[in-house]
């Protein structure tokens, strides 16, 4: 047995998951009405499920370290895409 899991960066890390997390964290805010302040443990909790069951079915610690990105990546990207939109808009040229 090894001390840490093996894990693959790939395709599927940085160019699926991550928007797909961020779709669907948004969706469900919107047909849901899910509190903000409660939306980065539900995009933790889409980014384990997606990383357990999908991307890392056979290891399950692989799966829950890559979750664990895969959540927080999604709300640092939206994070990020706001600041930066609310930047560009209250900018005078």
């Amino acid at each position: 047995m090894e001390a840490f899991p093996i894990i693959h960066t790939n395709f599927w890390d940085a160019v699926v998951a991550v928007p797909v997390i961020i779709l669907a964290t948004q969706l469900l805010k919107i047909l849901m009405h899910i509190r903000k302040p409660l939306v980065p443990a539900l995009a933790n909790l889409i980014g384990f499920i997606i990383s357990i069951f999908i991307a890392h079915p056979n290891n399950l610690w692989a799966g829950i370290f890559m979750g664990f990105f895969y959540g927080n990546a999604a709300v640092g990207v939206y994070a990020s895409l706001k600041t930066q939109i609310k930047a560009f808009r209250n900018e005078e040229f």
